[in-house]
């Protein structure tokens, strides 16, 4: 039987259904809005220059200081010279904000994925993406694929190693909290403990003293050292990989960042088009002709 629905002359059936639908239009009309813009995921979508940022209209990114070349240019990353800083402003173009929209804070390397509230939307450091630091804050797909490297001084024992037995022996030097010192005590295996520094510029001073054999960090960091810092240091060469478990730099985020899945796409987006390669190609073009030390 067909449902009874009361009717008045010169009305539709349908009239109460349009009457309800009117009321939930108001009802969301009048619905509040999160502060500091609309959220990716609330929106159904990632809206251009919209989203869930710290500081309405605004995308702040975070970095250490001093930052290095090649990564950034003469310790400016707002410039868009060198390659995480043309990858910040890329990314930011992808979501919706132009170089103008774009605030740079220090953040130091530790404290980017240390666990806590952070006063960036994404950082930007080289920071590797790990399960460990998983556990405090979001990562963004992969931006770059990382090469370890192994830099010493010109003449000296490590400087004509060949291979991992010949690093066995000289003593190591690495940043803290990094996966260059993680590739020193997990690939290299010394037999004296490695020397810690909070920051490249101690490890480059402990190089250039003697006080370490050799340094271990990224590739391109490696060679930007060796070309224009160290120059009496050599590349020795670049540690393996392990294919599909690469490690790979990573923005990082909040621990449950509204804006985590927008920033991954951008980076997947400036991936599958070609510009994080024409960057790198742009920035670390040296970094390719170290040989695999094994």
């Amino acid at each position: 039987m067909e449902p009874l629905v009361t009717t008045f002359p010169g009305t539709s059936r349908l009239a109460p259904l349009a009457a309800l639908l009117t009321v939930a239009a108001l009802l969301t009309a009048c619905a509040p809005q999160e502060e500091g813009g609309t959220s990716g995921a609330a929106a159904g979508g990632c809206r251009q220059g919209a989203l869930a940022t710290k500081k309405s209209g605004t995308l702040t990114v975070g970095t250490d200081k001093p930052a290095y070349d090649p990564w950034f240019s003469e310790d400016n990353p707002s410039s868009g010279k060198g390659f995480e800083s043309a990858v910040a402003f890329a990314v930011a173009e992808r979501l919706g904000y132009d170089r103008s929209k774009v605030s740079w804070v220090v953040s130091p390397f530790n404290k980017a994925f240390a666990p806590g509230a952070k006063d960036f939307d994404f950082d930007i450091n080289q920071v590797s993406v790990s399960e460990e630091r998983k556990q405090s804050v979001d990562f963004s797909s992969g931006y770059y694929d990382v090469r370890q490297a192994v830099v010493a001084l010109k003449g000296s024992k490590a400087a004509d190693a060949k291979g991992l037995a010949d690093l066995k022996g000289v003593k190591l030097g690495a940043q803290v909290g990094t996966t260059s010192l993680a590739a020193v005590t997990d690939q290299i295996g010394p037999s004296t403990q490695p020397a810690v520094f909070d920051d490249n510029d101690l490890a480059k001073a402990a190089l250039k003293n003697g006080q370490i054999d050799a340094l271990v960090l990224d590739l391109p960091t490696a060679f930007y050292i060796t070309g224009a810092e160290v120059t009496d240091a050599k590349v020795v060469g670049q540690l393996a990989t392990s294919g599909a478990g690469a490690e790979q730099f990573g923005l990082v985020l909040d621990k449950g960042s509204a804006l985590t899945a927008c920033v991954t796409q951008a980076v997947d987006a400036l991936r599958a088009d070609g510009t994080l390669a024409k960057l790198e190609q742009q920035w670390l073009s040296d970094a390719v002709s170290a040989p695999v030390l094994k």
